[in-house]
C-alpha cells in the first residue's frame, strides 16, 4: 500500500516538473520576443508591434503565475484541504483568462485611438520594415511555442498548461494581424497607414474571444460544474457492467483541477454479505480509477434493492 502511495507522489513530483519545464520554455521565448518586438516597435514606429510587445510581456506575467499556482497545487490533500489543492491550477487557468482580457483590450484601445486620430484627418507615420519583420519571426516563434506548449498540457492534464499555450496562439495570432497591418502600410504607402491600427484592434478583438472560452471553463469549474453529461452515462455504465450493482443514481461529479470526483448511489442484493458488498464497490471504484485516473475521488452509498 505505502508503495502505491509512493508512486503516486512521485507521479506528482514529475509532473510537476514538467509543467515547471515546459512553462520555462515558453518564458524564455516570452523575454526575447518581448524586448526584440518592442525595440522594433520604438524603431519601426509601428503601434501593431509595440501592442504585440505589451502582449507578450503578459505571456511572461502569465507564465510566472502558472508556475506559483501549479506548485501549490501539486501539495496533495491535508487538514484544511481535504480534496487536495488542485483548485488551485483551474485558478490559475482564470487568472490566465483575465490577463487575456486585458492585454485584448489594451491593444483595442490603443489601435482604437491611432484609427479615431486617423479619422480627425492626422497623418499616421508608417511603420518601418524592421517592425515587419519583428512580426513574422514572432509568428514562428510562438506557434511553435503553441505547438509544443499544448502538446504538454494535454499529455500532463493540465488545463494551466493548456490556457498558456492559447496565450502563445494568441500573441501568434496578434503578430499575424500585426504583420498584414504593417505590411500592407508599408507596400501600399501612405494613406494605407491605417491598416497598423485597424489590425491591432482586430487581433485584440480575436484575443477577447479566446479570454472568454478560457474564463467560462475556469468558472465552470470554480463554480463545481458537473462533468459533461457523455462523460456521466460512461460512469454510468462502467457501474452497471458488474452484474450485481443496478440503478446507479444520485450521480454528482466535478473537476478538482486535474482529476475528476464522482458521487453516487448504487442498489445490489440485501441478502449479500457486507463482505462482499465491499468487494464489489472496490472493484468499481477501481474500474473507475483505471478509465479515470488513480487520483479519482469515488464516493459509492450502497442501497438495498427495492421489492
Amino acid at each position: 500500500m505505502r508503495s502505491v502511495k509512493n508512486f503516486h507522489i512521485v507521479q506528482k513530483m514529475s509532473r510537476e516538473k514538467e509543467i515547471y519545464k515546459v512553462t520555462l520554455v515558453g518564458s524564455a521565448g516570452n523575454i526575447a520576443l518581448l524586448t526584440f518586438k518592442f525595440i522594433a516597435g520604438v524603431l519601426g514606429n509601428s503601434a501593431a508591434m509595440i501592442a504585440d510587445a505589451v502582449h507578450s510581456l503578459s505571456d511572461f506575467l502569465t507564465d510566472l503565475m502558472v508556475v506559483a499556482f501549479v506548485h501549490i497545487s501539486a501539495k496533495p490533500q491535508d487538514k484544511s484541504h481535504d480534496y487536495g489543492h488542485g483548485k488551485f491550477e483551474t485558478l490559475a487557468t482564470f487568472f490566465v483568462g483575465l490577463a487575456l482580457v486585458a492585454a485584448a483590450t489594451g491593444i483595442i484601445v490603443s489601435g482604437a485611438v491611432k484609427l479615431a486620430d486617423w479619422l480627425k484627418g492626422a497623418q499616421l507615420e508608417a511603420p518601418g520594415k524592421l517592425a515587419l519583420w519583428a512580426a513574422l519571426i514572432s509568428i514562428l516563434v510562438k506557434e511553435g511555442l503553441y505547438q509544443y506548449t499544448m502538446r504538454k498540457g494535454k499529455f500532463l492534464d493540465s488545463q494551466a498548461v493548456v490556457a498558456n499555450a492559447w496565450h502563445h496562439r494568441s500573441d501568434a495570432l496578434s503578430s499575424v494581424g500585426a504583420a498584414i497591418g504593417i505590411g500592407g502600410a508599408i507596400l501600399l504607402g501612405d494613406r494605407w497607414t491605417v491598416l497598423d491600427p485597424l489590425a491591432s484592434i482586430v487581433v485584440g478583438a480575436m484575443l477577447v474571444k479566446v479570454a472568454v472560452d478560457l474564463l467560462k471553463g475556469s468558472v465552470n469549474e470554480l463554480t463545481e460544474c458537473s462533468l459533461p453529461e457523455e462523460t456521466e452515462h460512461e460512469i454510468e455504465d462502467i457501474i452497471t457492467s458488474f452484474p450485481d450493482v443496478t440503478d446507479p443514481h444520485n450521480l454528482r461529479t466535478r473537476r478538482i483541477g486535474n482529476r475528476i470526483a464522482i458521487e453516487a448511489h448504487i442498489r445490489m442484493d440485501g441478502t449479500l454479505t457486507l463482505d462482499t458488498v465491499h468487494a464489489r464497490t472496490t472493484d468499481i471504484e477501481r474500474k473507475l480509477k483505471d478509465r479515470f485516473g488513480a487520483d479519482t475521488h469515488v464516493t459509492l452509498h450502497t442501497e438495498p434493492l427495492k421489492a
